[in-house]
């Protein structure tokens, strides 16, 4: 009930960027996600391009969405009602999304998650880790927030993407996904995942393409040297730098070297 996904293809089809690629027939996906929300067609569009499109395509990924509204209370289908005490705003009811969730037929090992400006902030580790699953839920939330009973009785975790506010939990899904989706086996290039800002620690190094001059701003010499182990260096020293310049905390957890420590400190002094 209220239950849609991308389906997976038997054939050849033609991906946004170049070449083709094929696609698995009746793949067993190595992840299934199932979206609790009260509005589905806000994913129409993201699940129809980009990576997960594409992972759903090759049959790596299975991405449901499950519409709340069909679980809601009488004949109006009602989701969400005024809070006890009073205040402003509606609050999402327990019934329609324990209904959902337990529609699912989920086993005791699957994340539920509720999306919520509330929860824990949701990283580069957070997906590292959702990514080891084989099944994950989330709950988009909406409005000023859940039936508390829900937090402490239907979900497993909340996760927040950020110290900030928006208008629909989906959108905060949608980002959520993605990165998981990206540490999908398959779903992006070999290496790609590898060496993107966080995979390490450290935030990525600055990229460069045609042409190697701009407007008289060149491209660093080293990347043009074709040394590919002074390339790998730079790369390195400028991913230790630019960590360094917009996000030290990061710095505590990555395994530095003596030398890339000591100019740390080095630069701190000055």
């Amino acid at each position: 009930m209220g239950s849609a996904a991308l389906p997976v293809a038997s054939t050849l089809t033609e991906p946004e960027d170049a070449g083709q690629e094929i696609v698995h027939e009746k793949a067993v996906p190595v992840l299934s996600v199932d979206i609790v929300t009260l509005f589905p067609r806000l994913f129409d569009c993201w699940l129809e391009q980009g990576v997960v499109s594409r992972a759903i395509r090759r049959g790596i990924v299975d991405v449901r969405t499950v519409e709340l509204r069909p679980f809601g209370i009488g004949r109006h289908q009602v989701t969400d009602d005024y809070p006890f005490g009073g205040g402003k705003g509606m609050v999402m009811k327990p019934e329609p999304l324990f209904a959902a969730v337990e529609s699912l037929s989920l086993d005791s090992t699957t994340p539920v998650i509720l999306l919520s400006p509330a929860g824990r902030r949701f990283d580069q580790s957070q997906a590292q880790r959702l990514a080891m699953f084989h099944r994950v839920v989330m709950v988009a939330g909406h409005y000023e927030g859940v039936d508390d009973r829900v937090r402490h009785h239907l979900v497993t975790e909340e996760l927040s993407i950020g110290d900030y506010v928006v208008s629909a939990g989906e959108l905060a899904a949608m980002v959520v996904i993605d990165t998981i989706v990206r540490l999908v086996p398959g779903a992006l290039s070999e290496g790609s995942a590898r060496e993107e800002s966080f995979a390490g620690g450290l935030l990525e190094y600055p990229q460069y393409t045609r042409p190697a001059v701009f407007r008289g701003w060149a491209v660093p010499e080293t990347l043009l040297s074709g040394h590919h182990g002074q390339i790998r260096e730079w790369r390195r020293d400028r991913s230790v730098e630019r960590t360094r310049e917009v996000r030290p905390d990061l710095l505590a957890d990555v395994d530095l070297t003596v030398t890339e420590r000591q100019q740390i400190e080095n630069d701190e002094t000055r």
